[in-house]
């Protein structure tokens, strides 16, 4: 199966959420936050880098609990990043 190209939108998001996670994180390492979440190392990379920048519920949900991020906070912030977008677009 094919997917459709992300649009900015989408990137945006991403973007915010792999900088809100990373930001959360600070000083602890990305093995320490793999460890309590159960989400590989490498994944956890490569969402903050924003090479996934769409990552599965279940995978930003244990994040969130691993960093200690209230889920609502974690989708307010990363739509009012796409919301941003489309106002500058608009």
């Amino acid at each position: 199966m094919v997917r459709p190209p992300l649009s900015h939108y989408e990137h945006a998001r991403g973007e915010r959420l792999g900088t809100l996670l990373r930001e959360a994180r600070g000083t602890r390492s990305m093995a320490e936050i793999a460890a309590v979440s159960g989400v590989p190392a490498e994944t956890l990379r490569k969402i903050e880098t924003g090479r996934i920048a769409t990552p599965a519920f279940f995978t930003v949900a244990a994040l969130a609990a691993a960093l200690g991020l209230p889920l609502e906070d974690v989708v307010r912030q990363c739509a009012q990043a796409g919301e941003e977008l489309e106002a500058q677009a608009g």
